[in-house]
């Protein structure tokens, strides 16, 4: 009988001595008796399953049947004496104590009542999913043998599932062995055999004497669950918080093609994609980003081989597309959110999880195989934030994906071998191909890790992170391009791509405390071009973002012109065409690629501060930064003097250029009517006159943004002195002013600010500055909108800050390194004045 929560005191004591127990038959109370694996399986399929939440089942063996056989055997006293002596510090030590502990297990014979369990169990299992020889005459003829074979002798995943394990402050992932495609009684008894004896893997041993548990307060429980068949479909590893940053609104879905172990041990660079929490609840489809990864092989079944699996090559095409449709990113989101839900009920705290899952390439289902805390970020403290800035530079020598906004440095140690770990020294920095469990015992020793392959869940990354060292991971040729001995530098302080510096470059860990900041009643916005960066800002505190610039989007994500995307089949450069090509290989409709990426940087920022404002200003390029794009020159005038000419509001709803902006404006109605992030507000820089911001709000409706409609605010730049003189009028045509200090100060004074010839004039502070400035925050305010300002001045200069606070200023959107200092500055300002 499966026990449901309410019955289970009732049966405790019987299932407490049993030697098996199906996954129905225990939940997330029961990691003593099945550990964490098992027990969070059984979890699932008793509390999720009717959510929605596909899980397979299966049964396990319980902690009891490995203390049975332990003590049956005598094994305690002599394990005991194998490790009288263990140093983990020793490698030799350590795989010696090691190999004599498993080969004691794997000689032992499991107990008659033991293996009697495990069979009875096994072959039940196989009448489940007996008598699905319908199904599998529906199949295509090259599956249906296949299918039929599985339909006698199940198919199975044996996987350890020790007592201590996915515990919220320790997660032995990948300590124990785990066996794919097991098929029949011998091979499933042969499995939990050896996940027994892995109990005692080199790295087991090394990762329980780091956290101080005891090897013999520990218990092996091995789980036995039906395969998903994803070898003919895809899997990988979900988060449902950033990994990076610890920013809890976003899920990150890994996705690669066939079986999941290849995404979990670095084998692979997986697809990667991040949805907005909040938004997907209310039934929103927010799609952050997708990032392609390379995909190069995948694992799948052995059939008639001599092993149980295989790794075999991706073909290119499959390569090059995503491994999930936009449906099944949103479907795992959706479980990862419920996941996460359910276990912060059931424990009483936020607890953000780890899961991996399936795709079944028979039935197209998805499915979640494990589920376990996250334990890296969600044990991080709040109240403090650590930045790392680097104080000088370097050759980068390495790229690859940053793993841990930290910088770290030494000699580096070129490993390709992992029965060559004991050549590592303390402090140095590991590179190696990939890692798995067997180089944990020298990854606690690095100051970093650089890898060729894998993921931001792979291994290394995992380690890394619990480590609280840096990593960088999916390099591609990092062992044969950084020498051994060599000095390096490896940041991960710089966004998504971690950085590898020939050298020791200098760099500084700033700390701060967060507790008892002062509150003010001027807004402290702050100015984010990276979306990349987005996440890890979202801890400064601030009252939202008073400046994101597309061009940044543009520049580094795009790189193209928009026009030449849009005829692209007319561009008369052919090197330009092969390029533009190249970079939108995945788009037939090359402007869906403009759209989809300011539609993913927009939203990256947006919902980083969400539900707090996000000003967005609209593309603000001159023309000859705008010809410098892919394809430019054919689609843009030379200008004498670009800084005041073709530039802001004027292209917007010029027929020249219309269309292109047109662009801009779908990316924004998806950002706010797909993603559900409505704090966007979008701003027009450059707008001469009031007409033509009328002229561009035109433009804007024609593309569904409609200014007053799903609460859609448009603001106005205040850069030039019209926009002064004329803001009563601007007021009747916009919803607010951000005050661009740099251009209004160049066109106040008079002077080119990219002349190195009149450089030194240039000083916001002027007094004729300064009055602009006065004006156009009292004319603002008389009219009821709002006011603040986003150049650089705040910034640079306190004193100016304090002088917009004095003004009544609603807002000052800074750079993100001026925040918290400003922050308090403009604290002791309105205490001062009493505002």
């Amino acid at each position: 009988m499966v026990a449901t929560i309410e019955n289970r005191d009732a049966v405790q004591s019987s299932r407490e001595n049993a030697l098996v127990l199906w996954f129905e038959e225990v939940g997330i109370a029961d990691i003593p008796l099945v550990g964490g694996k098992n027990a969070s399986l059984g979890e699932m399929i008793q509390q999720l399953n009717s959510k929605g939440v596909n899980v397979p089942t299966g049964f396990a063996t319980t902690a009891y049947a490995f203390r049975y056989f332990i003590e049956r055997a005598g094994l305690e006293e002599k394990l005991r004496q194998l490790f009288s002596d263990l140093d983990v510090e020793d490698m030799n030590n350590l795989r010696e104590r090691g190999r004599q502990a498993r080969s004691l297990i794997l000689h032992t014979p499991f107990p008659a009542e033991l293996e009697a369990a495990i069979t009875q169990a096994y072959l039940k299992l196989c009448e489940r999913y007996n008598g699905s020889s319908d199904f599998c005459d529906r199949l295509a003829p090259d599956q249906q043998e296949e299918c039929k074979r599985y339909s006698v002798n199940t198919d199975v995943a044996v996987r350890s599932s020790a007592t201590a394990e996915d515990l919220p402050d320790a997660s032995f992932a990948g300590q124990q062995e785990t066996y794919l495609n097991v098929y029949g009684v011998n091979a499933v008894l042969d499995a939990c055999h050896k996940c027994f004896a892995s109990l005692f893997t080199d790295r087991a041993i090394s990762y329980r004497t780091i956290k101080g548990f005891s090897h013999f307060d520990v218990a092996l429980s091995v789980g036995v669950q039906k395969m998903v068949r994803s070898d003919l479909a895809t899997s990988g590893v979900m988060f449902s918080i950033d990994t990076e940053t610890g920013f809890k609104n976003a899920a990150l879905v890994t996705a690669a093609y066939g079986l999941g172990e290849n995404v979990v041990q670095g084998a692979v660079n997986p697809d990667e994609y991040f949805v907005f929490k909040p938004t997907l609840k209310q039934g929103y489809k927010p799609i952050l980003e997708k990032r392609l990864g390379s995909k190069e092989i995948k694992m799948v079944y052995d059939i008639g081989g001599s092993k149980l699996t295989k790794n075999i090559p991706v073909p290119e095409p499959d390569r090059k597309k995503y491994a999930l449709s936009d449906d099944e990113i949103l479907t795992l989101a959706k479980w990862a959110c419920i996941i996460e839900d359910h276990y912060s009920e059931v424990r009483g705290v936020y607890t953000p999880m780890d899961i991996e899952w399936a795709k079944d390439g028979l039935t197209g289902e998805l499915f979640i195989v494990q589920a376990r805390p996250e334990t890296v970020q969600s044990q991080k403290s709040g109240n403090v934030l650590r930045n790392y800035k680097l104080q000088g530079t370097g050759d980068v020598i390495v790229r690859g994906r940053a793993v841990g906004e930290m910088i770290g440095q030494g000699k580096a140690r070129v490993i390709l071998d992992v029965h060559k770990i004991d050549e590592f020294q303390a402090g140095e920095v590991l590179v190696t191909n990939k890692t798995d469990p067997d180089w944990e015992p020298i990854m606690k020793k690095a100051s970093a890790i650089v890898t060729n392959q894998g993921g931001r869940t792979c291994h290394a990354a995992i380690i890394a992170r619990e480590m609280g060292i840096p990593a960088i991971v999916g390099c591609g040729d990092a062992t044969g391009v950084i020498k051994n001995g060599q000095d390096i530098t490896v940041s991960c302080s710089e966004g998504e791509e971690g950085r590898v510096y020939s050298g020791l470059v200098p760099f500084e860990v700033v700390e701060t405390e967060l507790d008892n900041l002062p509150r003010t009643k001027t807004q402290i916005l702050m100015n984010v071009g990276n979306p990349e960066e987005a996440f890890g800002l979202a801890s400064v505190p601030c009252d939202g973002v008073g400046l994101a610039r597309l061009e940044f989007i543009i520049a580094n994500h795009i790189k193209a012109h928009p026009l030449a995307l849009m005829h692209f089949d007319q561009l008369q450069d052919e090197s330009v065409k092969r390029e533009i090509a190249t970079l939108t290989a995945l788009y037939t409709h090359k402007p869906d690629f403009f759209v989809d990426k300011v539609a993913q940087g927009i939203g990256l920022i947006a919902a980083a501060f969400y539900p707090k404002p996000v000003v967005v200003r609209m593309s603000d390029f001159k023309s000859n930064e705008y010809a410098n794009l892919l394809g430019g020159r054919q689609f843009e005038p030379h200008e004498e003097n670009p800084m005041i000419g073709w530039r802001g509001a004027s292209r917007y709803y010029d027929e020249k250029y219309r269309d292109a902006y047109g662009l801009e404006c779908k990316a924004l109605k998806r950002v706010r009517d797909e993603m559900g992030l409505t704090n966007v507000i979008p701003m027009i820089p450059f707008c001469r006159t009031p007409d033509e911001g009328r002229k561009v709000l035109a433009e804007m409706e024609k593309h569904g943004l409609k200014r007053g409609e799903n609460g859609l605010q448009v603001y106005v730049m205040c850069e030039i002195p019209n926009n002064v003189i004329l803001a009563e009028q601007f007021s009747e045509v916009f919803d607010g002013f951000s005050i661009g200090s740099n251009d209004l100060t160049q066109l106040t004074l008079g002077l080119d600010r990219d002349s190195a010839l009149v450089a030194h004039i240039f000083d916001e502070r002027n007094e004729g500055v300064k009055e602009m400035v006065r004006q156009v925050i009292a004319r603002a305010k008389a009219k009821g909108r709002k006011v603040g300002i986003c150049g650089q001045a705040p910034s640079d200069y306190p004193e100016f800050a304090r002088f917009l606070v004095e003004q009544g200023i609603d807002s000052i959107s800074l750079n993100p390194d001026s925040v918290l200092k400003t922050l308090l500055d403009i604290a002791k300002t309105e205490e001062a004045i009493g505002r």
